[in-house]
């Protein structure tokens, strides 16, 4: 596999030519009122905000005007306007007249389109009912994930989250959360399994995940919440848009053992793709092209170094055969 591919490595790979069906997952409670659909879900601001932002950016370096001196314009910093052109933050109507003004941008159709897309960047996404689980740093991965065309992550401790039952989630988040009340442990459990609905939109991303064996041997929630995770991670594979590759105990030390890595590509070709790099209390979003082409390189050396795609349901059933 050469080091610039990114879509699926071999169509093949993904495996099999199941045709799509419903995933077995669905929310904990169903005793709510109808939630939105896959493809009625709001994509929220994220990616919106990083457009717009990127458009200014453009704007403004064509007019050769400096940040400093488009933050002294809308009275704030040069801060202000890098994390108004990274997408990190919204944007006033005001202060987005006044710089499309400086930078000659008069026409008024262009404007009215950049003013739209600004009332765009800030629409709630639909995870806002969750708000009080979601630290600020986490609601940007929450709108690259959800708009992305291509999610690549690796994980050596947990199941990827995008493919967790609710079971076995909530043995993981009660490692980190056991001390809250069973109420919101739920709620987490809730949102990650509604994040998880995108795999079953009309159009889904392609989800292409590597996993360390380690994950498959650790017993979350006990045996027969494992067992029926390992189920649905086979029933998962199987999908045509994911590949499942396991990293085998017998390839001994490998690049990007040391914790997980989330590479994120949008369909938007102004976007860069993004790094995500989970902390304990954190996170790390990498964009420059020469680090994000680094970790796209030890992705890809993983990738030939673990089983093919198409090994993953024997081994699987191997796993479960020996719960």
């Amino acid at each position: 596999m050469s080091d610039d591919a990114y879509g699926d490595p071999q169509p093949a790979a993904s495996g099999l030519a199941a045709p799509r069906r419903a995933l077995s997952v669905r929310l904990p409670s169903l005793a709510r009122a109808p939630e939105p659909g896959p493809d009625e879900m709001a994509p929220g601001p994220t990616v919106a905000r990083m457009l717009l932002g990127a458009r200014l950016r453009a704007l403004r370096e064509e007019r050769g005007v400096s940040r400093a001196e488009a933050g002294e314009l809308i009275r704030g910093s040069e801060s202000k306007i890098s994390r108004m052109e990274t997408g990190r933050t919204g944007f006033k109507e005001r202060d987005l007249a006044d710089l499309l003004t400086l930078y000659g941008v008069t026409d008024e159709a262009e404007r009215a389109v950049l003013l739209a897309l600004a009332e765009q960047a800030g629409t709630p996404g639909w995870w806002q009912p969750y708000h009080e689980l979601i630290p600020q740093w986490y609601e940007t991965y929450l709108g690259l994930e959800q708009s992305a065309e291509v999610i690549r992550c690796h994980e050596s401790h947990v199941v990827p989250e995008l493919l967790q039952t609710p079971d076995y989630a909530r043995a993981v988040i009660a490692l980190t959360h056991g001390d809250e009340p069973a109420e919101t442990v739920e709620r987490r459990v809730e949102l990650r399994m509604r994040r998880s609905l995108m795999l079953e939109r009309s159009r889904p991303p392609h989800l292409w995940v590597m996993i360390d064996e380690a994950v498959l041997r650790r017993p979350f929630g006990g045996a027969e919440v494992m067992r029926e995770q390992l189920r649905h991670l086979a029933e998962m594979s199987r999908l045509p848009h994911v590949t499942v590759q396991v990293m085998p105990f017998a390839a001994g030390g490998y690049p990007g053992v040391g914790g997980p890595i989330t590479l994120l590509r949008q369909s938007e070709a102004e976007l860069p793709d993004v790094v995500y790099l989970a902390r304990p209390n954190g996170a790390e979003y990498v964009d420059k092209p020469e680090d994000v082409e680094a970790f796209r390189h030890t992705l890809n050396q993983m990738a030939m170094r673990a089983e093919p795609a198409p090994e993953t349901p024997r081994i699987l059933r191997a796993v479960i055969d020996g719960c």
